[in-house]
Order: C-alpha cells, then sequence, then structure tokens
C-alpha cells in the first residue's frame, strides 16, 4: 500500500443540535482513488467542505502525510495540497480559459508594483494543459470559458489542479448533467491524474461511474462511515447498494411479501 496521504480522524460536525458528522475517519494514500458515496444526507458534502476548508469542523484532526494542520478555509486546503472540483467547476464563465487556469495566482511580468499579467505564459501554460488532460480539440487560451461544454469546463478545472500540483484533488459530481462522450472524458481525466501522481476523491451519484475508476469505496449513511474499503473489483453495483441504503435483498422481500 503506498504511504498515506490524507488522513481525516473522529471528525465531528455540529448545527446546533444537529448532527450532520459523527466521527468520521477518512483514509487517502498517495497514487489512489476514493470513491465517496451515500444518499442525500449522508454526509459526503459535508465531510468534503470540511476537508476543503469551506465549513470548520466542531472536533476532530486533520492530517497531510502524518502532519496534523489546521484548515479553516479554502486557501488553507489549497497551501496543504487539497484542491476541490465541484460539478459547477467553480469557474468565471465571462473570462478566458487562461484565465480561469490561473484565478487567483496569475503570473506577473515585469516590476510587481505594476501588476502586468504575463498573458504569453498563461497561453503557453493553457495550450499544454488541456493537450495533458486530453483534449484533442483546438481550443485557443483565449477562448471564453462561457463557450465551452460542460466537460470541457470540468477538462479546465482538473488542468488547474494539476498544474498547481495539488495532492489531492477532490471531484464533487463531476459527471453531474454530462453527455455520455463529455462523461468518458471526465472519467479519462480522472484516470489521468493518478497515472500523474495525484490522488483523487471521487463523489458521484452513478455508482456505474464510480465503478469505472476507483481503487476504494467507502460509504457513508448518516453522517457516519459504514463501510471504508470496498474493493469494487471484488463488489458488484448492487451489493454497494445495499451498503449505502443498509437495506438487504432479504429486508426488500420481506416487505413485498
Amino acid at each position: 500500500m503506498a504511504n498515506e496521504l490524507i488522513r481525516m480522524q473522529n471528525i465531528c460536525k455540529h448545527y446546533g443540535h444537529l448532527q450532520a458528522l459523527s466521527n468520521v475517519n477518512l483514509t487517502v494514500h498517495e497514487n489512489e482513488i476514493v470513491g465517496l458515496l451515500g444518499d442525500n444526507g449522508a454526509g459526503k458534502s459535508t465531510l468534503i467542505k470540511a476537508l476543503s476548508g469551506a465549513i470548520p469542523i466542531t472536533s476532530g484532526d486533520i492530517l497531510v502525510r502524518g502532519k496534523k494542520v489546521d484548515i479553516r478555509s479554502t486557501q488553507d486546503a489549497i497551501a496543504n495540497g487539497i484542491e476541490t472540483i465541484y460539478q459547477d467547476s467553480a469557474l468565471v464563465p465571462q473570462l478566458s480559459v487562461a484565465r480561469n487556469l490561473f484565478l487567483g495566482r496569475e503570473p506577473l511580468v515585469g516590476p510587481r508594483f505594476f501588476n502586468r499579467l504575463d498573458h504569453r505564459k498563461m497561453d503557453e501554460v493553457a495550450r499544454d494543459l488541456l493537450k495533458r488532460v486530453g483534449i484533442s480539440k483546438n481550443i485557443p487560451p483565449l477562448t471564453q470559458i462561457s463557450s465551452l461544454s460542460g466537460g470541457e469546463r470540468q477538462a479546465v478545472a482538473i488542468a488547474r489542479a494539476m498544474f498547481f500540483d495539488s495532492d489531492l484533488i477532490v471531484l464533487d459530481e463531476p459527471t453531474n448533467n454530462l453527455g455520455v462522450a463529455e462523461t468518458k472524458g471526465v472519467l479519462r481525466f480522472v484516470r489521468h491524474a493518478r497515472d500523474t501522481g495525484h490522488s483523487c476523491i471521487f463523489i458521484a451519484h452513478n455508482i456505474h461511474h464510480v465503478f469505472q475508476v476507483v481503487d476504494r469505496i467507502v460509504v457513508m449513511r448518516g453522517g457516519k462511515v459504514v463501510a471504508d474499503d470496498i474493493n469494487p473489483k471484488c463488489s458488484s453495483v448492487a451489493e454497494v447498494e445495499q451498503v449505502i441504503t443498509g437495506i438487504s435483498e432479504d429486508d426488500v422481500s420481506a416487505a413485498v411479501a
């Protein structure tokens, strides 16, 4: 087994009297794709928001390569090599592909106090990155994000995470509302991320997509982890669905009878 990259230990999150997460433990190893599954309200999004710095945890620890870290903002997460890509890609539609790749981290040219953006460098990097994530279509770096397809937008978001050397890329419903061809492209990008030295947490309601790319499946239910070592090569979709719902085939048969 590869070295441990991320460990979330005894994570709890309370909203007043509502306990959204209860002593959740989650590990991700280097060069590993972990599928995080669960029904609506299982706690997946809350856990990911805690890891990405979008919400503070009530208690528990987050460790990166064995070192305890304090993640209180998305900037803290990024500084610790954690990049989260939500289903809306968190891109600015009115800006170009190149600007979105460097959003908030644009390279400058000349004296820093002039704040002149290095457009040539951004364009060169954008062209190279789009090829690296598998986009064969010639998309000029100055193309506005609003003119791209859903799959192409996801590719830009993944390329941004890869360029800034994120150790962990968290993908929250990356195939939601995508066509068949675009979905295949996103799944290909996920595999490519692992092949180039990145780890991923892959969240999706479509279990079939998860089975195509992940090394291990973690299932949450009611704010808790109920399974954390499901091997997709040794398990069926139906078996994982039973873990997600907590309802066995025998239970269904008894209810029908």
